[in-house]
């Protein structure tokens, strides 16, 4: 049996090798505590739940849904684009629904690049840019984030050659896994950059709403021109701890927005419109809501940050994200220290190298995981001496 040379490329999915050193722990009656994947641990809005199961009654719903999504659907969410960011869009055009926002991310790629294509990916990132890319038969140009740029690519460090090749430029703020945000002239740069190059501008706004401090994070699609060059990803995972009834949207260029569609089209029939109906109801969810979900996660961020000093680390602060990004001690690899966190305290992270090269140096915490469990964790942490790093037979 022979597999396609994309089956041979593909890297273990990072998640799923933290997933199973999670069971293999546990089969041995070890207690491990997990700071490792970003999936929220507060239950779905009960009204939210309440929608789904009255929408599941009917007999319409029962039946394939659309590609695009329903109009009810897309109508709210261009509505609610309106209300939080101030942008006009048509429900008909500038909309579609995805069976959560990493579907149509990963098929992203294939609306904008043949082989051989060129993708600017931070690194950094989300793996699935690179992995969508991939499957395209585009290659990756990666685009360092850097701790002094604030976790901000530096378009002008681009080459001219590179920038004329490049067909997508991908970007994600609130960024994962770093925490970094992004201010609105930032993006105004992204939109001549991608207009003076040709390019399309992704962005992933998964975070916008997982927001503290105060802080209120802008979309893309705010900045003048913006339409004219690109299409945001958003979900209602992490706003509204959805991530099991996978639904997102995608919205913006109405001809990106088509090439999507017709992707889409040919590959899946569209969310099940009783998520969709559900998801409806979420997006009308009070501020006050949103507000006091943050609040959860923002007490969470100021424990693990100040148990992570009391380590002697100098973690990232985040304004935004559900994610706390820091260096390791000198000497560590990401997975080394990693890997001494599991072995000494039996608490599983993230290491930054699984997000790319430049991630390396670091690791991740996410902040989704009950407050008992967090608490269990940084008292695991407290007192602990860090070791000296193990000096391979290398040196």
């Amino acid at each position: 049996m022979q597999f396609a040379n994309r089956i041979k490329q593909l890297k273990p999915y990072l998640f799923v090798g933290i997933s199973r050193t999670i069971a293999a722990k546990r089969a041995q009656g070890i207690d491990v505590i997990s700071f490792g994947i970003g999936d929220p641990d507060i239950p779905t809005p009960g009204h939210v739940l309440e929608a789904l199961k009255s929408a599941a009654d009917r007999p319409a719903n029962h039946r394939y849904p659309e590609s695009e999504g329903l109009f009810e659907f897309r109508k709210a969410v261009t509505d609610w684009y309106k209300r939080r960011f101030g942008v006009t869009l048509d429900p008909v055009t500038q909309a579609i629904n995805l069976i959560g926002a990493k579907e149509g991310i990963g098929h992203a790629a294939l609306c904008f690049l043949d082989p051989g294509d060129l993708a600017l990916v931070p690194d950094p990132a989300y793996p699935v840019y690179g992995v969508g890319t991939m499957f395209a038969g585009g290659d990756v140009y990666p685009l360092p984030l850097n701790e002094e740029n604030g976790f901000l690519p530096d378009l002008d460090s681009i080459p001219a050659g590179v920038a004329r090749r490049a067909k997508v430029l991908w970007i994600n703020y609130p960024n994962n896994p770093t925490g970094a945000v992004a201010p609105l002239s930032f993006f105004e740069k992204v939109v001549e950059f991608a207009k003076a190059n040709e390019i399309a501008v992704l962005h992933d706004a998964c975070y916008t709403e997982v927001t503290y401090d105060g802080y209120h994070a802008s979309s893309f699609l705010q900045a003048s021109g913006a339409l004219e060059v690109g299409m945001e990803f958003h979900s209602l995972s992490k706003t509204f701890n959805m991530t099991g009834w996978r639904m997102g949207c995608a919205v913006g260029n109405a001809d990106m927005v088509n090439a999507l569609m017709r992707v889409k089209s040919n590959l899946d029939s569209g969310a099940p419109q009783a998520i969709q109906e559900m998801a409806i109801e979420a997006l009308e969810t009070p501020d006050s809501w949103i507000r006091q979900n943050n609040a959860i996660y923002q007490r969470r961020r100021d424990r693990v940050i100040a148990a992570l000093r009391r380590l002697g680390l100098s973690p990232n602060e985040p304004h935004a994200g559900l994610y706390i990004w820091v260096r390791v001690p000198r000497g560590y690899t990401s997975a080394s220290f990693a890997q001494t966190l599991l072995e000494e305290r039996d608490i599983v992270v993230t290491p930054g190298s699984g997000y790319g090269e430049h991630g390396e140096g670091f690791i991740r915490l996410s902040l989704t995981i009950p407050d008992e469990r967090l608490e269990l964790g940084l008292k695991r942490l407290e007192g602990w001496k860090i070791p000296a790093p193990k000096v391979t037979a290398a040196g």
